[in-house]
C-alpha cells in the first residue's frame, strides 16, 4: 500500500494512518523526504497526520532525523492549522539535540508560537524550548531571558512547569 493509496482508504482511522506511517518511517519502507513531499502538496489534516507520524517516530528514534525533518517542520510553525504547528514543535523538540548548530529559526519560529491562543500550540512550543535551553548552547543568552519573560505571562501552569524545569536544568 502507498501513502496515497493509505489516505484514501476510508476504513482506516487518523489515528491509525498516523501509526503505519510512523512504522514505515522506522522500518525505512517509507523514505522521510518521499513523506515531506507527499505532505507539503496535502491539505492541511494530511500534512497534520504526517507531521504526527513524524513525531512518533522521532520520540522513539530521534537520531533517525535528517536536516530535511528539521527544515521541513521548521517551515510549518507559521501554518494556520493548530496540529501542524503543534506537531511540528514536538519534532522539533525530538531532534533538537541533533542539531545544536541550526537552532536559530526554529527558536525563532517556536517564540512565536508561545503567544498562540491554542493551549495545546504553547504547550508544544514550550516542550521544543525547554528541550533546547537544556541542551545549554550559544542560543540560551538570548533564549534564558525571553523564556523567563513568556513565563511571567503565561497563565497555564502545566505550560508554565515546563518553562520553569527547563530553568532548572540550566542552573545545574
Amino acid at each position: 500500500m502507498t501513502i496515497e493509496e493509505l489516505f484514501k482508504d476510508k476504513a482506516v482511522k487518523a489515528k491509525e494512518k498516523t501509526e503505519i506511517i510512523s512504522k514505515w518511517i522506522l522500518d525505512g519502507s517509507l523514505p522521510t523526504d518521499e513523506l515531506i513531499s507527499f505532505a507539503e502538496k496535502g491539505k492541511d489534516p494530511v500534512k497534520g497526520t504526517c507531521i504526527e507520524a513524524l513525531e512518533y517516530a522521532t520520540k522513539q528514534k530521534p537520531d533517525m532525523a535528517d536536516e530535511t525533518i528539521l527544515t521541513f517542520v521548521t517551515s510549518t510553525l507559521p501554518e494556520k492549522a493548530p496540529r501542524i504547528k503543534w506537531e511540528s514543535a514536538k519534532v522539533i523538540g525530538n531532534i533538537a539535540h541533533q542539531f545544536p548548530d541550526q537552532l536559530e529559526k526554529p527558536i525563532q519560529g517556536l517564540l512565536a508560537n508561545t503567544d498562540d491562543e491554542g493551549t495545546v500550540v504553547r504547550w508544544s512550543a514550550a516542550f521544543a524550548l525547554g528541550e533546547i535551553l537544556k541542551m545549554k548552547t550559544k542560543h540560551n543568552a538570548t533564549l534564558l531571558p525571553a523564556i523567563e519573560s513568556i513565563c511571567e505571562k503565561e497563565e497555564k501552569n502545566s505550560i508554565k512547569k515546563i518553562y520553569l524545569d527547563a530553568i532548572k536544568k540550566t542552573a545545574k
